[in-house]
């Protein structure tokens, strides 16, 4: 919710605040910042207190401030709330997977990631169709829906049973493990490929590709929700059907694939002169997310215990936090100098550096 209800929306959102093409990723960039200083440290709470502890403030912190967007009247005082929804959402995503990986093993958690990422790939596809439409009545309307989050924390308050949580292990072990466990190939390669996946993903794609289909075909906020939506929906299906993949293919295969298609894709792109075309490279890239991301997500959470699984993922929460908040800067550089097109072509060179990692640091 916190990027794909807003990306369609960038274009209106520039327009009506002034703001430059080359700034107003910042809107991204300053959401997904707290994310990098604040993940560990709640992930260790989650670890040492429980999940449920800190899962319900976020979420409440998360969608006061979302709503509190929406009155801003300056893009100053955007970009500071816009930061502290980021606090309220840094712990969310690793708390989503830790939980997960708390529950099922083998292929049971192969096949709950996927689903995990199709009722992800749901909300990606709502939220643009949605951004979109109500850009187009105001450009302030899509941060209201971050007032969802507010009934989903008093539910959970209410009706999700707390996890058991072990504490076997004195801090100094705790950490002690944690560290041995990153500093391996394996693990520093799957956070590489997390890493590039979401450079790809925020910026190239999120980013510049509604840039790309405002300045170049001149589509409205509500077809570029509707096309973001529909590659999110295949998205959701190609996950779903994760634990059927990974039966007849391993998880390592299906990265080094969806890394391929990234490539491909994105050197498609800025070649397009009809706008029904870009429908085909913009479907294929919902596969690639279909495949990449919960293989990577089930291939990391298999690498920690229980113990200090939190804090494990939460790590891999700070890796993509940070590829989020580079992401739209660095694009934002390249399309100072290199215009729309170039932004691509560097995505692409991206996607050529996850598919020699992927082949070179987490085969088996």
């Amino acid at each position: 919710m916190g990027v794909s209800s807003i990306a369609p929306a960038l274009p209106v959102i520039s327009r009506a605040l002034d703001v430059s093409t080359d700034q107003i990723g910042l809107l991204i960039t300053v959401f997904a910042l707290p994310g990098i200083l604040l993940t560990p440290f709640l992930g260790v709470l989650a670890d040492r207190f429980g999940r449920k502890r800190i899962l319900i403030p976020s979420l409440l912190l998360y969608g006061i401030a979302g709503v509190m967007c929406g009155f801003t009247t300056t893009f100053s005082e955007l970009l500071w709330l816009r930061f502290l929804q980021g606090v309220g959402g840094a712990a969310l995503g690793t708390l989503n997977v830790t939980l997960i990986g708390d529950l099922f093993e083998g292929n049971r958690r192969a096949t709950a990631m996927g689903y995990n990422g199709s009722v992800l790939s749901v909300g990606t596809a709502i939220y643009p169709a949605i951004g979109g439409v109500l850009a187009a009545t105001a450009w302030n309307y899509p941060f209201f829906i971050s007032a969802l989050a507010i009934p989903v924390a008093l539910y959970a308050m209410v009706y999700l049973d707390p996890v058991p949580i072990s504490m076997n292990l004195d801090i100094n072990e705790y950490f002690q493990k944690i560290k041995d466990r990153i500093f391996t190939r394996k693990v520093l390669g799957l956070f590489t490929c997390v890493f590039l996946t979401f450079i790809i993903l925020y910026g190239g794609y999120l980013t510049f590709l509604p840039i790309l289909l405002d300045e170049g075909f001149g589509v409205s906020s509500t077809i570029i929700g509707l096309m973001l939506s529909g590659s999110s929906l295949i998205t959701a299906l190609t996950s779903s059907r994760l634990g059927l993949l990974t039966r007849r293919f391993s998880e390592q295969h299906l990265i080094l694939t969806g890394s391929i298609l990234y490539t491909v894709i994105f050197l498609t792109f800025p070649l397009i002169n009809n706008i029904w075309l870009m429908a085909i490279p913009i479907s294929i890239f919902g596969v690639a997310q279909g495949i990449t991301i919960p293989s990577l997500l089930n291939l990391l959470t298999s690498q920690a215990p229980s113990d200090y699984r939190a804090a494990f993922l939460a790590i891999n929460w700070v890796v993509i936090r940070t590829a989020q908040t580079i992401a739209p800067a660095l694009l934002g550089i390249v399309y100072i100098y290199l215009g729309i097109s170039g932004t691509f072509f560097f995505t692409a060179g991206t996607a050529v550096l996850f598919i020699i990692t992927a082949f070179s640091a987490i085969k088996r």
